[in-house]
């Protein structure tokens, strides 16, 4: 018969518990087309909260309005179409998640902090990023 140690009988228990804590959202447990259902309904509302609460959202979203419509007409082939709307939609997705991370710094604290400015910073770094890559796909294939 094999002994268990008490290490052993420790791991089962942090085990326990973390299973637990993870098994305590009564989301998680959602299969199928249930899940499905539920995940396009917090995508709705993601977007609603970021065009409700977001400027940047908001004025990057009309961007898209004008520039999307654009890309079909002005695209030579349909990978240049597709690599124009791309850009576009990248911009719009690194945007909602810096404004996540903004959200989830802010609910944290809104003490002014050291790391809570770096992520920020990081976060827009990473939209300026988008907007270039946006600037520099659309400018190479209209000026080609």
């Amino acid at each position: 018969m094999m002994q268990t140690s008490s290490n052993d009988q420790s791991n089962d228990s942090q085990h326990s518990q973390v299973s637990k804590h993870l098994d305590a959202s009564a989301f998680k447990g959602k299969t199928g087309i249930r899940r499905l259902i539920n995940a396009c309904g917090y995508s709705l509302e993601g977007f609603k909260a970021a065009f409700k609460h977001e400027d940047a959202f908001r004025q990057e979203v009309v961007l898209a309005v004008v520039l999307i419509p654009l890309a079909f007409y002005l695209g030579k082939s349909p990978i240049e179409q597709a690599l124009m709307i791309a850009s576009v939609l990248l911009v719009l997705i690194v945007e909602l998640l810096n404004s996540a991370i903004e959200a989830a710094v802010d609910h944290t604290s809104t003490e002014h902090n050291m790391l809570a400015k770096q992520a920020k910073d990081i976060g827009s770094a990473a939209v300026f990023c988008a907007l270039l890559i946006l600037a520099v796909v659309w400018g190479l294939l209209l000026l080609s």
